[in-house]
Parts: C-alpha cells; structure tokens; sequence
C-alpha cells in the first residue's frame, strides 16, 4: 500500500513541496487536499497515522465530559488547530477555551491567547510530539494548563500540567488513574473508566 493511501489518498497524489523557509500558519488554509489532522510543527507538515480505537474513544469520553461540566464561558473543542505562531499550528486532541473565542462556522482556528488547556493522547507515532515537543511549544506560547493522556490496560491515565509563568515550562502537578478531579480551569470530575462505554 502507498503512502498515500496511508491516508486516504489517490495513489497520484502530489506531496506539497514546502516553500523555502517552510510553510506557516496561514498556508494550512490554503494549501488544497491535504489528509486530515495535518498539523504545522516547526514550518513542517506533520501527517498523522489512522485513529486507533483507544485514541478515539479518549477524545470522545473527554470532549462530552468537559462540554457536560464546563461554566458557559468555556468552550471545549476537539481536534481543532491553535495558531501558536507563524511556524506552529499543531491539533490538540481536546482543548478548553474562552467562550469568545468562537468566530463563526467558517473559523478554521484557535489563538493561542483564547486556550486555557491543550490535552493530547498519545499515539505510537506521536510519543515524541506529545511528551516533548508539544508541550514545550504550548507553554512557551502561555497555554496554562496541559494534559498527557495515555494508554494502560486499555484505559486512559492522564498527566496533569500547570504553567511555572516566570520560566515558561509546565510543572507536573498529578497522575491520575480510574478518575480525574481537579478544581482548573475549572470543577472537573472525569469517570476515566468510562472510556469504553459508549453513553
């Protein structure tokens, strides 16, 4: 099977050819066919590998709860890019961010001035991305709060981070197993057994 295939393209698909410099933020609108959740990392194209059935159901156990849960000045968003500069625009899996935010049903991004939390579940191809790259770029850009979500005998443990303001890095501050309580952004109680039933 082809690369391209990998994505649900033609066999004839034309690869983008990144301008010199790269791309930036902007040209993730313009750039036509590109696969699905293409994200911009360091002015490069990043294509992510098919869905596995635990990463799909952690993103929809998270995206319901945290609707179900959020104050009216949040909005929870899934699988939505945030511009984080010229050169990044990556995907988080979940995000909270201000009611604001919301543009209308054309806006194809977040800012990252208007997201309070990026949460990412990691996949095999993007430990790397999700355990450092990441989380470097979200903090660096003022995004308080981040979460790690993986993968244990098929249940999700989620790593909880806060942003140190005055270094800019994210501090751990718990791991949860089975259930996920905390009190930021906001009151959040989370069933992390429930991640296999499907209501």
């Amino acid at each position: 099977m082809s690369a391209a295939r990998d994505y649900g393209l033609d066999d004839d698909y034309e690869w983008p050819r990144p301008p010199e410099g790269g791309w930036t933020a902007d040209d993730l609108d313009e750039l036509p066919n590109l696969p699905p959740h293409t994200e911009l990392i360091d002015g490069s194209l990043v294509f992510v590998s098919p869905q596995t059935a635990f990463h799909m159901r952690t993103i929809r156990l998270l995206d319901r709860a945290l609707s179900d849960q959020a104050p009216d000045e949040f909005e929870i968003y899934r699988e939505f890019t945030v511009t984080l500069n010229d050169r990044n625009r990556p995907e988080p899996d979940v995000i909270v961010a201000r009611a604001g935010a919301d543009l209308g049903p054309k806006q194809t991004r977040l800012l990252h001035g208007d997201v309070l939390l990026a949460a990412e579940v990691v996949s095999e191809d993007s430990i790397d991305r999700d355990r450092e790259t990441k989380p470097h770029k979200y903090a660096a850009a003022g995004i308080t709060h981040y979460w790690r979500i993986e993968q244990n005998n098929g249940l999700p443990v989620v790593y909880v981070y806060e942003l140190e303001s005055t270094a800019m890095t994210y501090v751990p501050t718990g791991i949860f197993h089975n259930r996920l309580k905390l009190t930021v952004p906001f009151l959040i109680d989370i069933d992390l057994t429930a991640v296999n039933r499907r209501r």
